[in-house]
């Protein structure tokens, strides 16, 4: 039972700090200038991919551990959906945080980008939180 508290605990804390990129850090930087908005996308960016790699793995890897030692179905649900975090990321987002890592610090042509970038990590901040839900689940049908 404690593997899957311990993934819970990370899915709350990956899906937290995604819904505060979504809600607040994303609106609160669309409202910079282009060159501002690029140059705080980009630090925010490298900083946040630090955090949110490692937990999403942490918290993809208890799920399937509380699947395979405590027999929990839905504990390995929630560890699928933690992972497919860094598939979508690779494929989907990836492409655009390039091509954003790649401008001039001017920021012509960074919003249509990252008002884009925004609409791909909300993806990320679902796929948390179906796997919070499924982690949840797992938890209070023990």
């Amino acid at each position: 039972m404690i593997i899957t508290s311990l993934a819970l605990a990370t899915a709350a804390a990956f899906t937290g700090a995604a819904a505060y990129i979504n809600w607040s850090e994303q609106p609160a930087r669309l409202t910079l200038d282009d060159a501002s908005l690029l140059k705080e996308w980009k630090f925010s960016y490298a900083k946040g991919l630090e955090m949110q790699a490692s937990l999403a793995i942490v918290s993809g890897l208890l799920g399937l551990a509380a699947f395979f030692f405590e027999h929990r179905l839905m504990a390995g649900v929630g560890g699928v959906l933690m992972l497919a975090n860094w598939p979508y990321t690779v494929l989907a987002i990836n492409p655009t945080n390039k091509r954003l890592g790649a401008m001039a610090d001017s920021g012509a042509g960074s919003r249509p980008l990252i008002e884009k970038w925004g609409r791909l990590h909300a993806v990320r901040t679902l796929l948390g939180g179906a796997g919070l839900c499924a982690f949840w689940f797992a938890q209070v049908t023990a």
